[in-house]
């Protein structure tokens, strides 16, 4: 199963807090993939859309907020790649439907809605038994492809980093939301490497166990693994903001500086809040001098319309 992709470049930041603190700082663009189906979330999909075909499943059912980029995505890849595509969406439908939702919809995605008690449920077999006799036989997805086959494919990541670097990196920067992704790459780096992940939710240390539990399920399965052990990796909790999808303007503010300063876009849920942690590590003697950090670009700047136009609707009241 391919997408016709664009390489994703590796920028560097040439920056005066990473100069002053001795670094070099570059940026690996998935944002830059593909219009629709980039950052990320290609990675997570791609063995997920792999068995699906494999098993002659017509049909994917997932599950999102209505922000969700795994959302936007899974409707986007489900076209291109012939499925039928169900989303199931947290809360009550609201009308008209957020840029997010319209373009699911636009791409052929069912959506169903769940309250938010029945939706807590979504990991379990009496929900998964509800939905298959709903929808009959479907391919399930799990919320942000946070399964084994997402792991699998978030292994590939640094790999697209690698051959146009020349050298390797000495920490892998990346924000963090179920954490499959950082574990993925955490799976694909040598052990003198470390991959540091940026919770964008509050309390993120909770995800420190859905790590280790990731890490275990993938080391005890037959899926590849580049080496047989994960490299070392850290959770840096003090950069939410409030919470998943909360922003405040000093988030804001920071995310059109940098993009004016050094032309990378960032969305405001996911790589904005890692990229300021980063640059606030970097002021406060975090790393060492002649360091070298990747800092990953999940993508999701679809999701960037939706945000603004909370904002927008918030200062009109």
């Amino acid at each position: 199963m391919s997408l016709i992709f664009f390489p994703p470049p590796l920028q560097q930041i040439n920056s005066e807090i990473a100069h002053h603190a001795g670094v070099d700082l570059y940026v690996l663009r998935l944002d830059l993939m593909h219009p629709w189906v980039n950052g990320n979330k290609w990675f997570k999909l791609k063995y997920n859309l792999l068995e699906a075909k494999e098993k002659n499943f017509t049909t994917l059912l997932t599950f999102g907020g209505a922000y969700s980029n795994h959302i936007y995505a899974t409707a986007a890849a489900g076209n291109l790649f012939g499925f039928r595509t169900i989303g199931v969406i947290r809360g009550e439908e609201k009308l008209p439907l957020n840029p997010t939702l319209s373009f699911a919809v636009q791409q052929g995605m069912q959506l169903v809605y769940l309250n938010r008690e029945m939706y807590r449920q979504r990991n379990t077999p009496a929900l998964e038994e509800y939905l298959q006799q709903s929808f009959g036989e479907v391919f399930i997805i799990p919320e942000g492809g946070s399964n084994l086959n997402g792991v699998r494919g978030c292994t590939e990541i640094v790999d697209n980093a690698m051959p146009t670097a020349g050298y390797a990196f000495d920490h892998i920067c990346v924000a963090c939301g179920t954490a499959t992704t950082l574990v993925g790459i955490a799976l694909s780096l040598h052990q003198k490497q470390r991959a540091i992940a940026f919770p964008v939710l509050k309390n993120g240390a909770f995800l420190a166990q859905e790590i280790e539990s990731l890490l275990t399920n993938y080391l005890t399965s037959d899926l590849p693994t580049p080496y047989n052990s994960p490299a070392s990796w850290e959770l840096v909790c003090d950069y939410h903001f409030g919470g998943y999808a909360k922003v405040n303007d000093e988030l804001l503010l920071f995310s059109q500086q940098f993009t004016q300063e050094h032309g990378v876009p960032l969305d405001y849920v996911y790589t904005a809040k890692m990229f300021y942690g980063v640059m606030d590590l970097l002021q406060q003697g975090f790393f060492c001098k002649g360091d070298r950090l990747l800092l990953v670009h999940t993508g999701g700047l679809q999701g960037n319309a939706g945000i603004e136009e909370r904002f927008q609707r918030v200062a009109k009241i």
